[in-house]
């Protein structure tokens, strides 16, 4: 055994869905939509406690963090009921990422709701995106700097909910923009600002914007989400990535993920956190250890 496997894990982003109680659109509508991934079928079937478990076995889960799975958006809450209750039967998820959308008429009775539910620590609502660079316009409805959304997002801080960010790295500095205007209220970002595409400029553009959005001490970031369409997870794809995340951002603000089971569609469970061990080998051990499990910990919550 080597020193990083003997240490607890606090998986900070996975999900669970039962497609013969729920509604999920994104998995149960026809034609499926695009996937960064691509094919989404092997994820068509349920996914319950019992299943994470038995992909988790070979490394040392202790914790979870569940994160809204496109749930209904007419239902927000019945998700959180739903996972609840599976929280109460199975000792996991011991935290919850809630969904919200900031920039409807019943944000303010959602999020109201949301943060009564003792396990809620956040709200995630993916913010609209351009399909690249170029593409970006500031400002734009449901968009990180849209008024309306930006009103549902300064509710977040009374209720002591910090929001969790999915969008491409391209948005990375509407993204720095926000946690500028609303100190107080934490940002945690997912999936690693989202570097699909691995060419030198595509990383090179990556790495300066989450450069520009590591400078607002109110971000930390979920390294998780790294796999390719058409490869499989490695070391080799996945290393430069991983440790430019951590030195932008300092160990103490990087988290690991397993992203759970959609990136089984990329790697089992083990080889990636078993690559995540790897690339942060030469790492002092309380870095290790705040990046396996003690970032998470403090983030959402879950000491005792």
């Amino acid at each position: 055994m080597s020193e990083s496997d003997d240490l607890p894990i606090i998986d900070a982003h996975q999900h669970f869905w039962d497609l013969e109680r729920n509604r999920h659109p994104w998995l149960q509508d026809e034609p499926p939509g695009a996937f960064r991934y691509g094919d989404t079928s092997a994820l068509k079937r349920n996914y319950l406690p019992q299943d994470y478990r038995a992909d988790a076995r070979g490394q040392r889960v202790v914790k979870t963090v569940y994160v809204e799975a496109e749930w209904d958006p007419a239902d927000p809450l019945g998700e959180t009921r739903w996972v609840s209750a599976l929280a109460a039967k199975h000792g996991i998820p011991n935290a919850i990422v809630a969904q919200a959308w900031l920039d409807r008429a019943d944000v303010a009775e959602v999020l109201a709701a949301q943060a009564a539910n003792p396990l809620v620590r956040a709200i995630r609502h993916k913010p609209r995106a351009a399909a690249a660079p170029h593409a970006v316009v500031r400002g734009a409805p449901g968009s990180m700097g849209d008024s309306r959304w930006r009103a549902g997002y300064a509710l977040l801080e009374r209720h002591a909910l910090h929001f969790e960010l999915q969008t491409p790295w391209w948005h990375l500095g509407e993204a720095a923009e926000l946690a500028g205007a609303y100190p107080r209220t934490l940002i945690v970002l997912n999936h690693t600002g989202l570097p699909a595409e691995r060419s030198a400029a595509g990383l090179a553009g990556w790495r300066e914007a989450m450069r520009t959005l590591a400078g607002h001490p109110n971000v930390a970031v979920k390294i998780s989400g790294l796999g390719l369409r058409g490869r499989p997870w490695s070391v080799e794809d996945n290393a430069p990535v991983v440790r430019d995340t951590i030195e932008l951002f300092g160990a103490s603000r990087c988290m690991f993920a397993s992203n759970f089971p959609v990136d089984s569609l990329v790697a089992s469970f083990d080889a990636i956190y078993s690559g995540f061990k790897a690339i942060i080998a030469e790492l002092p051990r309380a870095e290790r250890r705040a990046l396996l499990h003690d970032n998470a910990e403090r983030i959402y919550r879950l000491a005792g």
